[in-house]
C-alpha cells in the first residue's frame, strides 16, 4: 500500500534538522584509463586515424583497434612549431602548416589573450622555445580533470640531459607547490623529473633548476600537458627536425619516445567533484504498519490472516518512491533486504541521489 509522507524542508541557516540535505559535494579520485585502470602499459595506434590525420596528431589506445571493435582513445599526441616549420606548407606552397595549426590551437586554448607562446620556467636558452610536445587525454577518460600528484609518465631517455639511462619518468611538481598559477587554461603546474612513489627529489626535479629550460607544463583541469620541445629532445634524443616546409616526422618521433621506454608506463588518476542530496525518509513506530497486500488480510472483512498481528501488525518495507507535489513517481530507491517495521520498531531509510 502507498502511503505518501512529506518531508520536512529546512532552510540551510535553519537550526532544525531537515529531511533533505542538499548541494553535498564529495572529491573521487579513480583509475583514468580504460575499464578504469590506473595505468597503461602497452600503446597501440588506428591505421584509420594515422592514415588521415597524423600529419596533426596521433590517438593513442589501451587496445589494438583494429582487433577490438571496443577500443577506444585514452590520449593524443602532437607537435607543434610556433612557425609552422618541421611540417609542410609556407607561404605560397602546397601543405596544411600541420605544426603552426597544433601550435595555434594550444596556444588559444591554454594562454591568455596577450600570449601567443608557451613559457616555461627555469633558465637557459630554451624558456620560450619555438616548438613543443603534447598529450591530450581523452574527454571521455578524463571526465572532469586530472588529479594533480597523481601522475607518472615515462620516456626513453637516450640522452644524458637527466643522466639516466633507459628511462627518464616525469611528474608534476603540484606537492612542492603551495599555489598552482591559474590562466586561461585554468590551473598550471611544472612537468619535472621523478615519480610518484619518490616525488619530487630525483635529479633536477625543479622547474627552476633545470638546465635549458622547464621540462613542461600541466594543465589538470584540461589533461593537456605540453613539453619544452628543445628540452625534450636533449633528454629523448628526438631528432626533432625543424626545417622550413619539410615533414620531420617529429610527431612520430615523440610517440616512439613513449613506446620506447622499458616497459612503456602511464599512470594517472582523474578527480571529479560529486555533488548530491541525501532524502531521510523517517518512518515513526505508528506509521506504516499495515498493508493492503492480500496475504495480509482477508478482503471480506479485513481480518488479518495473522492472528499474531492483531493489535501488533508487522510489515516490511522493501522499497521507498519519490514523488513529486503532484503524486507523480519519480525514483524508486530498493532496499537491500526487507526491513522488518512495527509499533515498537522505527527506522530511517535514506536516500542519495548524485549528479
Amino acid at each position: 500500500m502507498s502511503v505518501y509522507k512529506e518531508f520536512s524542508i529546512e532552510p540551510p541557516s535553519s537550526p532544525e534538522s531537515g529531511d533533505v540535505i542538499t548541494n553535498v559535494k564529495d572529491i573521487i579520485s579513480s583509475g583514468m584509463w580504460a575499464n578504469g585502470a590506473g595505468s597503461l602499459s602497452a600503446y597501440y595506434t588506428s591505421s584509420t586515424q594515422s592514415g588521415s590525420n597524423s600529419a596533426h596528431y596521433l590517438d593513442v589506445y589501451a587496445a589494438n583497434p583494429a582487433t577490438d571493435s571496443t577500443a577506444r582513445p585514452q590520449f593524443s599526441v602532437t607537435y607543434g612549431h610556433y612557425k609552422g616549420s618541421g611540417s609542410i606548407g609556407i607561404k605560397g606552397a602546397d601543405g596544411t602548416r600541420a605544426s603552426a595549426t597544433m601550435y595555434r590551437q594550444l596556444s588559444q586554448t591554454l594562454l591568455g589573450p596577450n600570449e601567443d607562446q608557451f613559457t616555461f620556467a627555469g633558465t637557459g636558452d630554451h624558456i620560450k622555445p619555438a616548438y613543443i610536445y603534447a598529450i591530450s587525454v581523452s574527454r571521455q577518460q578524463l571526465r572532469e580533470k586530472m588529479d594533480p600528484g597523481n601522475w607518472e609518465l615515462h620516456l626513453s631517455a637516450s640522452g644524458v640531459l637527466f643522466g639516466l639511462p633507459g628511462t627518464f619518468k616525469v611528474i608534476d611538481d603540484s606537492g612542492a607547490t603551495a599555489n598552482a598559477n591559474v590562466n586561461q587554461g585554468g590551473r598550471v603546474f611544472n612537468i619535472v623529473s621523478g615519480s610518484i612513489s619518490a616525488g619530487v627529489g630525483d635529479v633536477n626535479t625543479t622547474a627552476t633548476a633545470q638546465p635549458g629550460g622547464g621540462l613542461g607544463l600541466f594543465y589538470p583541469d584540461l589533461g593537456i600537458l605540453i613539453f619544452n620541445g628543445p628540452v625534450l629532445d636533449a633528454s629523448a634524443s628526438l631528432g626533432t627536425i625543424t626545417t622550413s616546409n619539410t615533414e620531420g616526422g617529429n610527431l612520430g618521433k615523440f610517440y616512439g619516445a613513449l613506446t620506447s621506454s622499458l616497459p612503456p608506463y602511464f599512470s594517472a588518476r582523474r578527480e571529479e567533484v560529486i555533488t548530491s542530496q541525501h532524502y531521510f525518509c523517517r518512518v515513526p513506530n505508528k506509521e506504516f504498519n499495515f498493508s493492503s497486500n492480500p496475504s495480509f488480510a482477508t478482503a471480506s472483512d479485513g481480518t488479518m490472516t495473522q492472528s499474531t498481528f492483531f493489535k501488533n501488525p508487522k510489515t516490511f518495507i522493501t522499497q521507498v518512491g519519490l514523488y513529486n507535489d503532484d503524486s507523480e513517481l519519480l525514483a524508486v530507491a530498493k532496499l537491500s533486504k526487507p526491513l522488518l517495521k512495527s509499533y515498537s520498531r522505527e527506522a530511517i531509510v535514506k536516500i542519495k541521489l548524485d549528479f
